[in-house]
């Protein structure tokens, strides 16, 4: 039986090319529930060997009315139908591994990252209209959150 491929997805087209369309400066907008939000940019800049260097920076404001600035940065790869993550640390070290498929009208890829006894599961989100969502659900004996960032193109 021949199947017929699914049309490219407004903006992000197809799963092996999201990677390559990361690249360049987003407005980012996060909420860990109960806990935080964050606005703030991020970046992700072209390192020699085509890999992406990922830096956020931004203000986070707790529910008591505190707010500090905060920032974060990882190494992502490409592979066939996706990308890895690495943490930014010499060795790179690997956080995750995304594989993204079609769901609907979004492009989507999730993955689960045991840290000691804290599980991280992430699922991300790229939509039609260009932006993307990170969702991570954090539990274990030290951590239990859930966390979600919308990321939008710089001056969209």
């Amino acid at each position: 039986m021949e199947t017929t491929p699914l049309p490219p997805l407004a903006s992000w087209g197809t799963p092996d090319t999201v990677f390559g369309l990361l690249e360049g400066a987003w407005d980012l907008d996060r909420l860990i529930e109960g806990k935080a939000t964050m606005l703030g940019t991020a970046r992700f800049t072209r390192l020699d060997g085509g890999s992406l260097k990922y830096r956020e920076e931004g203000r986070i404001h707790l529910p008591d009315g505190q707010s500090f600035d905060g920032h974060r940065e990882y190494v992502f790869e490409g592979i066939a139908d996706g990308f890895s993550v690495y943490f930014a640390e010499t060795p790179l070290r690997l956080f995750h591994e995304i594989a993204i498929v079609r769901e609907g009208d979004e492009l989507v890829g999730s993955a689960g990252h045991l840290c000691v006894a804290d599980q991280y599961d992430s699922v991300y989100r790229f939509r039609a209209d260009g932006s993307f969502v990170i969702e991570r659900l954090v539990k274990g004996p030290r951590k239990d959150y859930l966390s979600r960032t919308v990321f939008k193109r710089r001056g969209s």
